[in-house]
């Protein structure tokens, strides 16, 4: 498949932010894994929401409040076609992955883990991929493994392997890297755990943007992943958790919406989602995140793919002509995600360089410390590629990390 220019740009109009300058140079925006820009149909819909329908949902009977709710529940529909979950009750509203890992550690850890079961995380885990663990395990005197990773920023299987046991009650693992854009073998890790009677959560912040997802194909027990890393608004995502599951976990939050009936003698419990969804929610930008799914499956994950596959073998290949650069994260089989080092600069001081020529790139450790701490190195410079970049954008990245080291040698 051959991108034409003319595609690109049709789609590069779509998201306003691409027309703007930063320090007096158009700007390159290659900090796609930390947020992606928005699409003017994203940005639209939750203007109409606050300019048209504004409104509380699920507990109003006025006209508005019922559209809002039809809007709301119609973004809950699109999320659970956009992953393909059996029941759309699966999908629990959150304001990110974040919250929604801190859900299950909390939920499911008072549910289902008891002193002595084990908990297996990988050592390329964001830190809200490890901090939720840590304190859920020291909480219910549980204990906390790692999979460890080799030099390509590949997972050892055989140490997974060796780590499964009787008392291993779940299985967290990143989908995909965000520091080193190392694409798991996930299918194999929910096949081993379940044979072991294991649960399996799965935290596709870095997939959804780039690869279509399927938790039914998966078999995964729970999947996490955020709105602003898919071109939608930021505080929203979504926790998918099979039903029995979540049905047998309690409550995360009490409040409003959450409740099915309250007495000052005792409280029960509304049905899913709704058990987990207390307060009023993010209504607008959950909207927004509904334009999303609908930007991304106009776009087509086909296109996606190839696109951003051409981008990371150029950027592989045209940043290899620096002399000192090395590529951290090297495995076969990888999203489009470019971190490298230049030996003797330190990658903060070479982003703040590139930044002066208007390019963003992301800096340090990307939240996963014990990632660096294993190359030994304290950070990385980041490159990470949306469809909406172009090679013409990697070489003036290419240029300006050329005059950078130039200059800071």
């Amino acid at each position: 498949m051959q991108t034409s220019v003319v595609d690109i740009q049709n789609i590069r109009a779509d998201f306003p932010i691409l027309k703007e300058t930063v320090n007096g140079k158009r700007l390159v925006y290659l900090d796609n894994g930390a947020t992606s820009q928005k699409p003017r149909q994203v940005i639209d819909a939750i203007s109409n929401y606050y300019n048209s329908y504004n409104s509380n949902v699920h507990r109003g009977v006025h006209k508005l409040s019922q559209i809002a709710t039809d809007a709301f529940e119609k973004s809950r529909l699109k999320l659970q076609e956009f992953i393909n979950a059996k029941h759309n009750h699966e999908l629990i509203i959150t304001s990110g992955t974040t919250q929604s890992i801190n859900l299950v550690a909390y939920s499911y850890g008072k549910g289902f883990i008891k002193p002595g079961d084990e908990v297996i995380i990988t050592a390329m885990e964001h830190h809200s991929n490890i901090v939720p663990w840590q304190i859920m395990c020291e909480d219910r005197g549980a204990v906390l493994k790692v999979i460890p990773f080799n030099d390509k920023g590949e997972l050892d299987m055989a140490a997974f392997k060796g780590l499964l046991t009787s008392k291993t009650k779940l299985i967290s693992t990143v989908h995909v890297s965000n520091s080193l854009g190392t694409i798991n073998p996930v299918e194999e890790i929910i096949a081993l755990a379940h044979k072991n009677g294991t649960h399996v959560l799965l935290d596709g912040a870095q997939a959804v943007p780039h690869m279509a997802v399927d938790v039914q194909a998966l078999d995964c027990d729970f999947y996490v992943f955020s709105g602003h890393k898919m071109f939608g608004p930021t505080g929203t995502g979504v926790l998918y958790g099979k039903e029995e599951i979540l049905n047998a976990m309690p409550p995360y939050l009490g409040g409003g919406e959450m409740i099915e009936t309250v007495t000052f003698e005792k409280t029960t419990y509304n049905s899913l989602p709704h058990k987990f969804e207390a307060g009023t929610p993010n209504i607008a930008d959950v909207i927004g995140l509904g334009a999303a799914c609908d930007y991304i499956n106009a776009i087509g994950y086909d296109f996606i793919a190839q696109q951003e596959a051409d981008l990371l073998a150029y950027a592989e290949e045209k940043m290899a002509g620096i002399e000192g650069i090395i590529p951290i994260g090297t495995a076969a089989n990888k999203a489009s995600v470019y971190s490298f080092i230049v030996e003797g600069i330190h990658p903060y001081d070479l982003g703040s360089i590139v930044d002066q020529m208007g390019i963003a790139v992301r800096t340090g450790h990307h939240c996963t410390q014990p990632v660096m701490a294993c190359f030994k190195i304290p950070g990385t410079v980041r490159a990470s590629f949306a469809f909406y970049n172009t090679k013409e954008e990697i070489d003036l990245l290419f240029e300006a990390t050329k005059k950078a080291v130039s200059m800071l040698k």
